[in-house]
């Protein structure tokens, strides 16, 4: 059976005595720094009132959220047994064992208390986090290859490889699948509803989209990824990812229906709430820049519509 071989790329990039980068940490590193940097250049596309401090200031509650989620996420859905007679081993996160449902739930803990503090709408910025979210999918899937692990399935076609941990048998590199669908088709998909479409002026379309499209591509690469040795298929029809990833794609579907435009007033009212009283002159300028809604011929400043 033909078979690609698999890199050789040490987990470790470079060591300082005990201190050791690994290129898993420098996966979430560059998923979070780019995906601010981003979020923050598409804050001002957001339908309510969200400043470029705002997305500044999450970065912190957001790492914690992704980190000690994903981390809890997998400690309680994948092998509460084994950590539970091994806690010291919860914090080894070194070794690998992140939960993406876990980390999207303390991603959304964080955002609910930081959308609390700061009065901002919360379909509003979950929807700029959920713009972004894909590019640290995709970076963390590469990681995943990189360490050679969550491999693939047996398989014979023709870019199978055989992975370090797999045993001798070449296996689909699933870990690739991943990265191309949940990261770059999802990122896609999210970029043209946004540019072409202008969902972010949805609040709820880009998180729906988001959590619909990864659960399909989740659902559909488990079914060339190896099992959880200690899962295996629950029940012999779904496996563990597929379980978690069919309520996302419930709920992605209805935040995608219910989700609506906002109007001009109410987002207005939205940075009223949030700083106070308008000067004329902010207000007009708040009202006029932008061209997708179309205010400057076809609706009067309150956002209704203009009659002839």
């Amino acid at each position: 059976m033909l078979a690609i071989p698999f890199p050789a790329i040490d987990p470790v990039l470079i060591e300082f005595g005990p201190l050791a980068i690994r290129w898993y940490s420098l996966a979430y590193i560059a998923g979070i720094l780019i995906g601010w940097r981003y979020m923050a250049h598409m804050a001002g596309r957001a339908a309510g009132a969200v400043d470029r401090i705002d997305v500044d200031d999450f970065v912190v509650w957001a790492t914690l959220g992704v980190v000690l989620g994903g981390r809890l996420g997998y400690v309680l859905f994948y092998q509460p047994a084994f950590y539970l007679e091994n806690p010291g081993q919860i914090i080894a996160m070194w070794k690998g064992g992140m939960s993406f449902h876990g980390g999207a739930l303390g991603v959304l803990a964080a955002i609910s208390l930081f959308c609390a503090r700061r009065r901002i709408g919360w379909l509003v910025f979950t929807d700029l986090i959920a713009l972004v979210a894909p590019i640290g999918l995709f970076f963390g899937r590469i990681a995943n290859f990189i360490n050679g692990e969550l491999f693939g399935r047996v398989s014979d076609v023709g870019w199978a490889m055989v992975f370090p941990r797999g045993g001798p048998l070449p296996r689909h590199p699933s870990q690739l699948y991943e990265a191309g669908l949940e990261g770059l088709v999802l990122f896609a998909v999210l970029c043209l509803a946004v540019y072409r479409f202008g969902a972010l002026r949805r609040p709820g379309m880009v998180f729906g989209l988001f959590l619909l499209g990864y659960a399909l591509a989740r659902i559909a690469v488990e079914f060339v990824r190896e099992p959880d040795a200690h899962l295996g298929v629950l029940g012999g029809i779904a496996t563990m990812g597929q379980v978690l990833s069919l309520p996302l794609a419930l709920l992605g579907l209805w935040l995608i229906v219910r989700a609506r435009p906002v109007r001009l007033g109410a987002l207005i009212a939205a940075r009223i709430r949030r700083t106070g009283p308008m000067q004329v002159s902010d207000y007009m300028a708040f009202a006029l820049a932008d061209p997708e809604h179309g205010y400057y011929t076809t609706r009067d400043p309150l956002g209704r519509r203009a009659t002839s």
